[in-house]
Parts: C-alpha cells; structure tokens; sequence
C-alpha cells in the first residue's frame, strides 16, 4: 500500500507548541501524523502546509516564513527518511532511495501579502502549491466557509486573485481551490489553463457545508484535470451528530465520500487529503498508522484493488507528473 496525502497541518502545530515552549518532533510525536506513522502505513508523499490564521496574525508574510524555517530544519533533523520534493523527478529520486517526499504548500494565500514578489519568493523556498484562501476574505478572494451566506459564495477572487492565479501557473505553484468560495472556483475554472486540486474537500451532496464541493464543481475540476482530495474532518463527512452530539468521523463516511467524487468526476480525479492535525481528534482513523481501516473501507464500498491504488495515490502521483 501507497499512500500521497494532499494536505495536513502537522508542521503549524509544531510550529505553534514549540512557540508555547513546548518541544515536538515531526519524527515521532502523539499527533495525528508523524514519520514513524507514515512509514508504517506505506506513505509515498505527504503534503505540509504552512497554515496561518488571518485571526492569529498581524505578519501572515512573517509567521509563513517562520513555518517554512521548521519544516526546513525538520527535513535536515530526518534526511534518513524524508526528503523534500519540488519536482516529480524529485519524487522518483526519493523513492528510489527508500525516502518518503514531502511537498511544502501554503494555506492561506494572504501569506503573501498581495505580494507577486513574496509569492515568487514562496516558490524559491520549495512551496508547490497554494489556497487563495483560509475561512476569510482577503486579498485574493472570498471563502466558502464558515457558514457562508449565499451572498458570500457568489464573491469569487478579486482582481489581484486573478494576477495571482495567473503568476502561479507560470511559477509552478498548484493553484489549490480548497476553501475558495463557489464563485473564486468558477472563476479559477474559467480562467485556469493548466489543472487545479481542491486537496481537502469533501462531497456537498452529502454534507451540506460551504466547506464541500457541489457536484457541478467536482465535474469541473475533473474535466480540467484536477484532483480532489478527500477530508477526514466529522463536520466535513456528516450533516447530523451522533448521539453524543459529536460530528464523528468514520472511515464509512469517508469513503462514501470518496465514492461519491468518483461516480460524478470520474475515479482519476479522486485522492486523499486527511487534514491531519488540523481537525479535532474525534476519530475512527486516529492517525496516520491506520490507513488500513479506509482500505477496508472502500473494499467494502465495492472499490477494487486498482481503484483502491488510484485513490491511495496514483492519481494524485499523474497530476504531480504533469505540473511539477
């Protein structure tokens, strides 16, 4: 079993415990993904966002660099396991010598500051891919969450948006569509000319959120050849709590998800995107050491050995090949 995960926010809870004098370590730690975890559950790729909340911040531009410096030195402290990957060469490389690759990306476009040179600057440092937003508006554009009113998703990327989506195209950073509100995701699929990822979004014809992709979005993407990564977060899976009044997170529910992208875009525009350590840990899959209960999963929802290898990261391994 392979495993490519699009998105978690591992290195910002390092980041920040280690700001509340705390000391964790990416290689082992009680989170929900460290490397000693992944390496068990046969992870090819993993996905480290610098996240930033705009709420949390007043130097977005700062606070990302500072994220990117505890990636870098967690990268050097485990070069024996883990190595970073810009390219797709550089993700056979890693592979080759028995190292799992990690890919630096960027939740929160107003890391930039509105700023082509802090985003060319991103793309020096390693970063690959970017959402234009977090949950709210900035300079680039407005969310679908939380709660958005209809007025909000039909607020889409502003003009600067635009500029920034063209200039990542040209950089090599993956424009990522995740908590992009219904309208900025219209308008990167009109305007894109290369394929897009929503890494971690879930299926709105089965959970209502403005978090989640309608079906008419999920055929876009696939059509544009993009990827969609499925979001392990309870709230994200379910519109009802369970009877202890908790958005829960069973492994059934991801894949009905999974399932659910699949028949509308297509089984080649479907992958992961857990969300690790960025959501509550009311979960079935309790980390990244259990990818084997979404395997049994998604047997059981009738998906096939093959499809069960696309999902897991083939398909996500053919979009890399193409964009980096």
């Amino acid at each position: 079993m392979k495993i490519i995960d699009m998105h978690c926010d591992t290195i910002s809870r390092i980041y920040e415990e280690r700001r509340q004098g705390k000391n964790p370590r990416l290689r082992s730690n009680f989170f929900q993904l460290d490397l000693e975890k992944m390496k068990r559950s046969g992870y090819l790729l993993q996905n480290f966002a610098m996240f930033l909340d705009l709420k949390g911040t007043s130097t977005p531009y700062e606070d990302c660099k500072q994220q990117i410096k505890t990636f870098q030195g967690e990268m050097e402290k485990n070069q024996d396991i883990i190595s970073t990957a810009t390219s797709y060469a550089d993700i056979l490389a890693n592979q080759k010598q028995g190292k799992m690759s990690a890919l630096m990306t960027i939740e929160e476009g107003e890391a930039c500051e509105g700023s082509l040179e802090k985003l060319e600057e991103f793309h020096q440092l390693g970063v690959r891919m970017m959402t234009f937003t977090w949950n709210y508006p900035n300079s680039l554009g407005f969310p679908g969450e939380p709660a958005a009113s209809h007025l909000a998703q039909s607020q889409g990327l502003t003009s600067r948006g635009v500029e920034f989506l063209g200039h990542m195209e040209r950089l090599g950073i993956i424009p990522d569509v995740s908590h992009l509100s219904d309208a900025g995701i219209r308008d990167v699929c009109r305007l894109a000319k290369k394929p897009f990822c929503a890494s971690h979004s879930n299926a709105r014809a089965l959970c209502h959120r403005g978090r989640n992709l309608p079906d008419k979005l999920i055929r876009s993407i696939s059509e544009r050849g993009g990827v969609i990564g499925a979001n392990y977060y309870g709230p994200f899976l379910s519109n009802t709590p369970n009877v202890l009044g908790c958005y829960y997170s069973y492994v059934s529910d991801i894949a009905a998800h999974i399932h659910h992208i699949a028949n509308v875009g297509g089984i080649g525009c479907i992958g992961l995107g857990s969300d690790f350590d960025g959501i509550d840990n009311n979960l079935e899959m309790k980390n990244c050491g259990h990818m084997e209960l979404l395997e049994s999963a998604l047997k059981k929802t009738g998906f096939h050995e093959s499809e069960i290898d696309k999902i897991f990261y083939q398909n996500v391994l053919s979009f890399y090949k193409e964009l980096l």
